[in-house]
């Protein structure tokens, strides 16, 4: 694993982000079940059987800092997010490979966990820009991204052969160092105005 960045933990009010490891594949073995994750055919998520390769593959990777997404109310890991294209040379990185189970989605969880990994990026790893990339069709994914604050930057087209076969065109955003203290500012409000 690249030296930077070095593995982390964060704790918010309603999530808690923790290096990945084997001891969180049975929560998240039962997390993509919730909703038949799996099932998505513009995503890649494993499904049960595959989550210890999938925990296994993302550990292996060179340019990724791979976390469990803990649910603070409950303990267990409800999903997964990474570090990854980590660029030290150039203090870039994406935010991507994320998902989470059904029941959390579209709470407050995922708000912080985006400022939890946006802080640390801007503020202890000095990042010019952090990247978020999705499918070009996944209008879920991509309204929770630009609700954060990302620009998009545009389409890569023809990027990604997807697990069915079909080519994935890709949507690229960024969010960069002097935009960070708007989009922290915006995060926090968010976050204080919901109950929890």
């Amino acid at each position: 694993m690249s030296s930077w960045p070095a593995p982390f933990s964060a704790t918010g009010k309603f999530v808690s982000l923790v290096p990945l490891s084997q001891a969180h594949r049975d929560d998240l073995a039962e997390a993509t079940a919730d909703g038949a994750l799996h099932e998505l055919w513009y995503t890649t998520i494993p499904d049960a059987e595959g989550m210890a390769d999938e925990i296994d593959r993302r550990l292996a990777l060179s340019a990724m800092l791979p976390f469990a997404v803990i649910d603070n109310s409950t303990g267990q890991a409800v999903g997964m997010t990474s570090y990854m294209n980590i660029d030290p040379a150039n203090k870039r990185l994406e935010i991507g490979s994320t998902w989470y189970r059904k029941s959390v989605q579209r709470t407050p969880l995922n708000t912080e966990c985006k400022l939890l990994l946006l802080r640390h990026a801007f503020e202890e790893l000095n990042c010019i820009c952090v990247e978020f990339r999705t499918h070009v069709l996944n209008m879920q994914s991509r309204r929770a991204i630009e609700r954060l604050g990302a620009k998009l930057d545009g389409v890569l087209r023809s990027q990604m052969i997807m697990k069915n076969g079909t080519i994935r065109d890709t949507t690229a955003y960024s969010i960069i160092a002097s935009e960070w203290p708007m989009v922290k500012a915006n995060l926090s409000w968010k976050l204080a105005s919901r109950p929890g």
